[in-house]
Order: C-alpha cells, then structure tokens, then sequence
C-alpha cells in the first residue's frame, strides 16, 4: 500500500518531526516529576517538586495542543 504525497510530507516535515521530539523528551521528564515528588519527605522539596511536576505538565499539554493544531491544518 502507498502513502499519498500528502502523508509523505507531514512525516518529513521537520516542525513536526521536532515536535514529536519535544514530546518524548517532555514526556520521559513528566515521569521523572513523578518519581521525584513519590519519594522526597523534606518539606521544601516536597513544594519543589510539586512546582516542578505542575511546570512540566503544563509544558506537556501545551505540546499536545500544538501536535492537535498541527495535524489539523497539515
């Protein structure tokens, strides 16, 4: 079976391709908040790995947001 023209180009492209890059890195990191936040007892790294955890998901939802957008209009 062949890919269309179309398909073809949305893999190579490289916004996309850096976005899916972004993705796994941002994703890999969201997993290692977590740990981090399940295993720390101090008091003020408890509340540094609670701002940690929030930054990174925040960053991973945009991500997402912007891999919805981009394969809406390609």
């Amino acid at each position: 079976m062949q890919m269309r023209h179309t398909e073809t180009n949305m893999s190579a492209d490289p916004r996309r391709q850096q976005l899916l890059e972004d993705i796994r890195k941002t994703k890999s990191a969201l997993d290692c908040a977590y740990s981090n936040f399940e295993n720390v007892v101090d008091p003020d790294l408890i509340d540094c790995s609670i701002y940690e955890l929030k930054a990174v998901q925040m960053r991973y939802r945009f991500l997402l947001k912007q891999a919805e957008l981009l394969d809406l209009t390609t």
